[in-house]
This record gives C-alpha cells, sequence and structure tokens, in this order.
C-alpha cells in the first residue's frame, strides 16, 4: 500500500459520507422550489418596508442614470441596507472590490456603534458610499511610493448588494470599485465600467442610425451588454491535496507520470456525476440561488476529476461580480466536504485544463439581443453588420485580446488539445461565412433552404439545424446569438478580458457610425449603408474568420500567411500593454489612461516572475525532500538485492539494468536541480527576466518534469509518498 492510499484510507475518502447541508425548507420542514428562495440574501430596495413608494421610484431614476444620487436619498439607501440585512443577522458589512491581485478583497466593519454611551447599529450614507482601506500592499505597478498608502473603494449602484452567510453569521456585500487617492484605477472593476459605458453609448447610437422610425419613444436611450461565464474547475481529496506541495503552493502539479486511462475513452464527460461531487454541486448552487446567482448547467467535464458549472446570462458588470462569487463559494463549500476545488488551467499533465467560456452579446428591450439572426440572416442588415463590425474588432485588436488573456498558468493550456490556439480568429460557421463572403464579393446570396437536419429515425423529430454548429478549437467562436470567447482562463478574473471586448468593439462601432451618419447625408438609404458596411468591413476582417481545426498545423501556416499575431507566451503577450499606438483604442475614450496601463504592464510581469519563482522553488524542494529521497532509497534496495543475489549464485541481470537507468535518471535530474538552483539566485522581474523565463528555465522545469515521471514509473509504489495523478484524479 503507498503512503497516499494508507492516508486515504485512513481520512475514509473512497468510503466518505457524503455531507449533509440544510436543503432550503419551509416551517413544515418540507423542500422549498428554488424559486421560493432565490435571492434571499439579495437586497431588493423595492421589497424594503422602510422607503416610501416615491423613494423606489427615485432610486429606479438612479440606477437608470436619469437622475443623481443625492445625499438624502443615500441616507435613506443605507437605513433601508442596514434594517434588512441586521434582520437577516448580519453583524459586519464590507467594501468588496477587485484589486489587480486579480481576486478578489473585502475588509470587514461592525454595524456596531456608540452614541450617547449607548450601543446601536448604524450604516450612515458615507459608510454606504465610500470606504477607505490602506492599499499600500495591493499591486499598484509602481503608480505611488510606499508610504502612499491611501485608497478610495466607491460603491458601485448598478451591482446588488448581498449577504454572505458564513459559519457563525452573515456579513452584508457592497460591490466597489477601488481607486488610488489620484483617481488612477487599481481594480478591474473601474475600466470595466468604463468600458460599458463606451460600448453602450456606440452601440446605441448606431441604433438610432439605422432606426428607420422618426417616432421618439422608438429611440433607444441605452444598450446592455450581456454576458455567462461557464466555469470549468478540478475536484481533488483535500487529504491529498495537502500532501503535494506543488499544489498548495502554486494550484497545479509540477510533475507526475500519466495514468493508463485518463480521457482517452471519452467516458467522464457527461457521464453519471459522482455522489459525493454532486452533493457538493448541490451546496454550491443553494448558496448561489441565495445571493441571486442563477446558476444554470452542471456537468461532468472531460478530464477525469473535472467539472462545469454554467450560468444564466446577466449584465455584464454584474456577471463579472457573479463568477467571482462563484469560485470564491466553489473554494469554500468544497473544504466542507473534504476536498479542494482547483481553479488553475492546467493542474495536471497530459488531460484537459480548465477554461471560462466568456460568452457575450448586447441589447435592449426594444431592439432585443442585437447578436440575433432572424429567420432570414441573408435580408438582416443590421445583424450582419453587426457581425462585421465585430470580426473587425477582432482583425484590428486581435493582439490586445489575446494579452487580455496572457497569465502564466493559461500559457500552459492554450494551444492544447482542450483549448484554443494564441491566435486569436473568428469561427462563424458555414452559412454564416457564405452569406458574409457573398457581400464582400458584390454578389446575392442565395438561400438552399437547408434548413432541416434528417436523423434517419422515424423516432426523432425533425429539427432545425443550427448553422453555426459549434468549434471547440476556435477562441472566439458565434454560437447562435452570441460570441463565445474561448481562451479565457479558468482562474481569471472575466472582467479583463471584458474590458478589453468591449473597448474593441466600441472603437470599430464608432467608425460605423461615421461612416453611416455621411452615407445617409449623401442621400443613402439606410439598406445601402449598411450593406457598403457589411462589404467594406467584411473584406477587410475576414482574415481573421477560420471555421477549421484551429489545433492543426495547416492553421498555424496559413494564419502565418494571412499576418495574423500569434503571441504563444505572455513574455510575447504583455508587451502590447505599454505599446501606445496599440492602446489607442482604449486611452482615447477613457476606458484605460497611458499611466493605469503601465500600472498593469508592471503589476502583471512582476506577478508572473513571483508564481514561476514559486514555482521553481517548490520544485526543487520537492525533489530535495520527496524525490532524491524516495529514489536513493529504492535504489539501495536494488543495490541490497543484487548483493543478495549474487551471493546465491543468481545472475541479478535486470536488477542491474533498473538500477542503471534509474541511477542515469537521478544524476540527470540532480544536475539541472542544480542549474534551477543557481537560476533563480538571478531571477529577476523585468519583461526580460519573463523572455528568460519562458525560454530558458520553464523548459529546463519541464524536463525535469519527465525526469521525475520517469522516477515515479519505477520506484516501487510503498517508497514513492506521494499522491500520484491514480490517487489525485480518481478518488473520488
Amino acid at each position: 500500500m503507498t503512503r497516499s492510499a494508507r492516508t486515504i484510507s485512513q481520512v475514509g475518502s473512497y468510503k466518505i459520507p457524503t455531507r449533509k447541508f440544510k436543503i432550503p425548507c419551509d416551517v413544515n420542514g418540507n423542500p422549498l422550489r428554488v424559486s421560493e428562495y432565490y435571492g434571499e440574501n439579495l437586497f431588493d430596495f423595492m421589497k424594503s418596508e422602510i422607503l416610501t413608494k416615491q423613494d423606489k421610484t427615485d432610486l429606479q431614476e438612479i440606477l437608470c442614470k436619469r437622475k443623481d444620487l443625492t445625499k438624502e436619498m443615500a441616507e435613506k439607501f443605507a437605513n433601508a441596507v442596514l434594517n434588512w440585512s441586521t434582520n437577516k443577522g448580519a453583524t459586519h458589512f464590507t467594501h468588496w472590490f477587485q484589486p489587480m491581485t486579480g481576486s478578489t478583497a473585502e475588509k470587514h466593519d461592525a454595524f456596531l456603534s456608540i452614541e450617547g454611551g449607548k450601543p446601536i447599529e448604524k450604516l450612515s450614507a458615507s459608510q454606504l458610499i465610500q470606504g477607505e482601506p490602506d492599499a499600500s500592499s495591493f499591486p499598484h505597478g509602481g503608480s505611488r511610493s510606499t508610504f502612499e498608502a491611501r485608497g478610495y473603494t466607491s460603491w458601485d449602484l448598478s451591482s446588488p448588494i448581498f449577504l454572505r452567510s458564513h459559519e457563525n453569521g452573515k456579513t452584508l456585500i457592497i460591490p466597489t470599485a477601488f481607486v488610488s487617492y489620484h483617481g488612477d484605477a487599481l481594480d478591474v472593476k473601474t475600466p470595466l465600467l468604463r468600458s460599458i459605458t463606451q460600448l453602450s453609448k456606440s452601440a446605441t447610437k448606431f441604433l438610432n442610425l439605422v432606426n428607420d422610425s422618426s417616432r421618439a419613444e422608438d429611440e433607444h436611450t441605452d444598450i446592455d451588454v450581456s454576458c455567462g461565464c461557464e466555469q470549468e474547475y478540478f475536484l481533488i481529496d483535500k487529504a491529498l491535496f495537502f500532501q503535494r506541495a506543488d499544489l498548495v503552493m502554486g494550484g497545479r502539479t509540477l510533475f507526475g507520470a500519466n495514468t493508463s486511462r485518463n480521457q482517452q475513452l471519452d467516458d467522464h464527460y457527461f457521464g453519471t456525476i459522482p455522489a459525493r461531487v454532486l452533493a457538493y454541486m448541490q451546496e454550491v448552487e443553494v448558496e448561489l440561488y441565495k445571493i441571486g446567482v442563477p446558476a444554470k448547467t452542471r456537468h461532468n467535464e472531460v478530464a477525469p476529476g473535472q467539472f462545469e458549472l454554467a450560468p444564466i446570462f446577466s449584465s455584464a458588470n454584474t456577471a463579472v461580480d457573479q463568477n467571482q462569487m462563484v469560485m470564491s463559494i466553489m473554494e469554500s463549500v468544497a473544504v466542507k466536504h473534504d476536498m479542494i476545488c482547483l481553479l488553475h488551467e492546467k493542474p495536471f499533465m497530459g488531460v484537459n485544463g480548465s477554461g471560462k467560456h466568456l460568452n457575450w452579446s448586447m441589447g435592449n428591450a426594444k431592439a432585443g439581443n442585437l447578436l440575433e439572426p432572424t429567420s432570414s440572416p441573408h435580408t438582416n442588415y443590421r445583424f450582419l453588420a453587426m457581425i462585421s463590425i465585430i470580426c473587425e474588432a477582432l482583425n484590428r485588436h486581435g493582439g490586445s485580446l489575446r494579452t487580455a488573456i496572457a497569465s502564466h498558468s493559461n500559457d500552459h493550456r492554450l494551444g492544447a488539445n482542450e483549448a484554443p490556439p494564441s491566435i486569436i480568429s473568428a469561427f462563424l460557421g458555414d452559412t454564416l461565412t457564405k452569406i458574409l463572403d457573398a457581400y464582400a464579393e458584390g454578389k446575392a446570396y442565395k438561400d438552399k433552404n437547408e434548413g432541416f437536419l434528417d436523423l434517419g429515425a422515424d423516432e426523432l423529430a425533425r429539427f432545425v439545424r443550427d448553422n453555426t454548429d459549434r468549434n471547440r478549437t476556435s477562441p472566439f467562436a458565434f454560437t447562435g446569438n452570441k460570441f463565445e470567447f474561448r481562451a479565457v482562463g479558468s482562474s481569471q478574473n472575466v472582467g479583463v478580458p471584458l474590458t478589453i471586448l468591449n473597448g474593441a468593439v466600441a472603437d470599430v462601432l464608432n467608425d460605423a457610425n461615421e461612416i453611416i451618419e455621411k452615407d445617409l447625408a449623401d442621400g443613402m438609404s439606410i439598406d445601402e449603408s449598411l450593406i457598403a458596411l457589411i462589404k467594406n468591413f467584411y473584406s477587410n476582417a475576414k482574415r481573421v474568420v477560420f471555421n477549421g481545426d484551429g489545433y492543426s498545423q495547416e492553421w498555424q501556416d496559413e494564419a502565418e500567411k494571412r499576418k495574423l499575431p500569434n503571441l504563444k507566451t505572455s513574455a510575447e503577450a504583455l508587451k502590447l500593454i505599454v505599446d501606445e499606438e496599440v492602446n489607442l483604442f482604449l486611452t482615447k475614450p477613457g476606458i484605460y489612461s497611458t499611466e493605469e496601463l503601465t500600472m498593469r504592464y508592471n503589476v502583471r510581469v512582476e506577478r508572473y516572475c513571483k508564481h514561476r519563482h514559486i514555482e521553481f522553488r517548490t520544485l526543487v524542494n520537492m525533489i530535495h525532500k520527496d524525490i532524491l529521497p524516495a529514489t536513493i532509497e529504492y535504489k539501495g534496495m536494488l543495490a541490497n538485492s543484487i548483493d543478495d543475489q549474487k551471493e546465491v549464485g543468481v545472475d541479478p541481470k535486470a536488477d542491474i539494468h533498473i538500477l542503471k537507468l534509474l541511477n542515469d535518471r537521478t544524476n540527470s535530474l540532480y544536475e539541472k536541480t542544480e542549474r534551477l538552483k543557481t537560476a533563480l539566485g538571478a531571477m529577476g522581474e523585468e519583461i526580460g527576466d519573463v523572455e528568460k523565463i519562458v525560454s530558458e528555465w520553464l523548459p529546463l522545469s519541464e524536463e525535469m518534469a519527465n525526469d521525475i515521471a520517469y522516477l515515479e514509473e519505477h520506484v516501487a509504489e510503498d517508497v514513492w509518498g506521494l499522491p500520484t495523478y491514480y490517487d489525485l484524479l480518481f478518488a473520488k
């Protein structure tokens, strides 16, 4: 029995009882429907008992940006929030924000206040609207001196306030932006909100220009950007997690021998969810439903031990906040079930990694979804123009979109068998591509009426074929009525790529609006202008459209011919953050300032290097403390066996051969370990160091991982002390 298996037996991981958690029930103990408790920990001012009808009307006007928030109304809102949250058992509140760490931050303050010598609960308007956390230890990219510690959190009215439940109470969560004393954005949310504003303005103007109605009531006032984040993750046993220093320190295994059966039979994908995992998923969903996060889908993913949660679409800013809470709740609930939730993009070698597919669209109640084709998309000029505009956004700013999803962890996933390549291209499907190609060539598209798919079985009803199929090798795919940005990493704050995507589309929309205004002034009809727009934009952008196998070498070669950027690593991608010409589409409308981009460049380069330093140091430590001792012990056992066999006149040929191979591989590993140890002392945190890490030290660490995998496969199980992939991936 291996040491890891013995530990599993001790904690009962294979026989662990399903955790019992309290399903929401009525007073009689009967389970409630989800609709009956959904959003119970989400503040809805329309249900407040202390706000008047006029107060609620005023707040609706404020949220719709038709009125400004006054101090008087802020006080009323704060009192309503205080009354609601304390009645539900909350004792503290926090300004919840998203610094440039990529995760979230919070500092809890008690409602308790002393007035006139008496204790009371209090939440003032100023406490609601603005906080002042110590900002000195958050990443700032060199924008401030160490002694300039002040930062401000500012209440985000557009994202709902909610309660987070803990073992011994609840905390009021107030979503906020986070800025420096001088007003620089120190977070993810502030640029995201700016990008949403810019895209809404550009898309609203576009709709009004192509609106053929002269009635004032048909004029559009805003556009809502919406998204849904499909979250992939791994679950492993908690006891095994803490036996692997690499998992604890960096969230991924730095080495491991592949099991004989992992995902090649495709039997895990959409398979029966293990009972222990299903209990975990159910508790996660209950916690999400209570705070108004609309979790919709749960299933096994491709790799063993890998799963997915997908929500219903929400407004973009809210969806980003919700996804941050999804990740937090998944991690905290996993611990209750004696498991660990891994969000790293590539925690295990040889099996699929995890992504976070960003489903993106825009629209409003009057116009509907701007990416929704009609039954005759070839004559829906507005829809085709919008698709052409988005393709042109990828054409112009594909490099920036690649940069938006660059990280030390996503580098291991992009371009692998389950993830799109680092070349940013768009998948439109055959039908839509043919339609746009026809317009680009000035030809009329003829519908061949091939809309029905014959399944060859009388028991199955005929159904209309989805003309957009699915292409999982495409980083940016049109999937019926939305685009799916598949290259986003599972651990990433989706607000960053969403900000860049919004800015890229807004940039092209602004140009489109100028063209349409000129065309209309010159006497062209709306349809004529849109047809010309489709032709011009798509003719220019079609180089980014690719419907084939994104994994193939043929596409790599073709992309090079098309002169598409292929930024394979973060070292290449991060440089674009400080390219002023490349980033004009972000700085000109004020989504980021030049200074804010420089801050982010410095932060991301520094964090890349620090993550790699941690991984390399952990690898060296594990080799010295775990791998070499186990291998040397086993070599000693072989040596003794050889001597014993020689004493009795037996030829130990196999033992000698195995010992020699193990010894050669051990010496090789030791030599590489010493080289990496020496390199660690010289590694810095500049972009040049990132390039050296990528070109020299990361490949060296991967060679070391191969050596360790060989040793793991040849050292006896009762000597090898670390949990293997067999233990980590199949102990459910």
